[in-house]
């Protein structure tokens, strides 16, 4: 299979590289060459924002495109335009942020959308910005060629939004750590190259349409995932597992300065948490345990010396030192000791 990686360097579209070569595909990035490309990759050098940024990709033919782009969708329908009649398929990595606010528990692919995404748009708010790449590839693609992978909380090597390495780090510097509760709160998330195996997966069987695509409801809890932090570090870090009204009446915002967190039973954790990926199952997902998750992050995070890279474009994330040890000292809660 000859795959075109439209960024490739980072995070999601890093993993699509790796998964499609060891699969033995052939394989072209187009990125703006800002890190060392994966050997046996093929790169070419091209800024999405630029009026000739796409220039290297005006030869070439391709079976599979995947693009991750985040921002204008215009950058989406100009690849897309340029790639239709020399390009099977277009495998466009959106996000379930495009349903409309609040998608309530068990919302399907069938769920209603935001309103105001145009294929054509300069960059706006997220949610708009990947509908409408979702709308640009439609566009050029049509239905039956176009895949749009409406992906949930993403975690795993080479994170670089800051949630579990938040946690990772964190819980490495030991002693008592905000857990906000319950323990048994279900999660769900997908592990990066689970999600590229999946994509590489479709794009062979040549699905088409959207897909919610993370874990099954309840894959992991909020204390498997944390107990798992604290495995791995190995630093006798205390797990305060905290009740979630006094983490709120504290100021503390869930999901970034707690990262992956959301309070049980309101709109957030039924938006992020709580998606029906029924239909991603039944075409072939497969999603491996969280302690290896959490293992194989923090194996790469030590890797690189303990600071996760950072996106330019998203804010940092991670709970103020003095704020945490202050609903410590007011709770006075009990934690889970030691190295599990």
């Amino acid at each position: 299979m000859r795959l075109l990686v439209l960024g490739g360097s980072e995070f999601a579209g890093r993993a699509v590289v790796e998964a499609a070569l060891g699969r033995g595909w052939d394989v072209t990035v187009l990125n703006r060459g800002r890190h060392e490309p994966l050997p046996g990759v093929k790169a070419l050098r091209g800024d999405r924002t630029a009026p000739d940024g796409l220039a290297a990709l005006t030869e070439g033919e391709w079976d599979v495109v995947v693009d991750t782009w985040s921002h204008a969708p215009r950058a989406v329908r100009d690849a897309a335009r340029l790639l239709r009649g020399r390009a099977e398929r277009y495998v466009y990595v959106s996000s379930c942020s495009v349903y409309a606010w609040a998608p309530p528990a068990g919302y399907t692919e069938d769920a209603p959308l935001v309103e105001g995404a145009a294929a054509d748009a300069e960059q706006t708010e997220y949610q708009q910005d990947k509908l409408g790449g979702e709308l640009a590839a439609l566009d050029a693609f049509g239905a039956d060629r176009s895949l749009f992978v409406r992906a949930g909380l993403i975690l795993g090597p080479y994170e670089n939004i800051g949630r579990l390495p938040w946690w990772l780090s964190r819980i490495a510097r030991g002693g008592p750590v905000l857990a906000p509760g319950p323990r048994e709160l279900p999660l769900q998330y997908v592990d990066v190259r689970d999600l590229a195996e999946w994509i590489l997966d479709a794009a062979e069987a040549g699905l088409s349409g959207p897909y919610n695509l993370m874990s099954p409801q309840g894959h992991a809890t909020m204390g498997e995932l944390l107990d798992a932090c604290v495995t791995v570090t190995c630093t006798g870090a205390e797990l305060r597992w905290t009740d979630p009204d006094v983490v709120l009446d504290a100021g503390i915002q869930p999901w970034t300065q707690l990262p992956v967190w959301t309070p049980p039973g309101t709109e957030m954790h039924d938006a992020v948490h709580g998606a029906d990926v029924s239909r991603a199952v039944r075409a072939g997902l497969r999603c491996r345990p969280v302690t290896e998750t959490v293992a194989d992050t923090w194996h790469w995070l030590r890797s690189i010396g303990g600071t996760a890279p950072q996106r330019p474009d998203r804010p940092r994330l991670g709970l103020d030192p003095e704020v945490e040890a202050k609903v410590l000292a007011a709770t006075g809660s009990v934690g889970d000791r030691g190295c599990i």
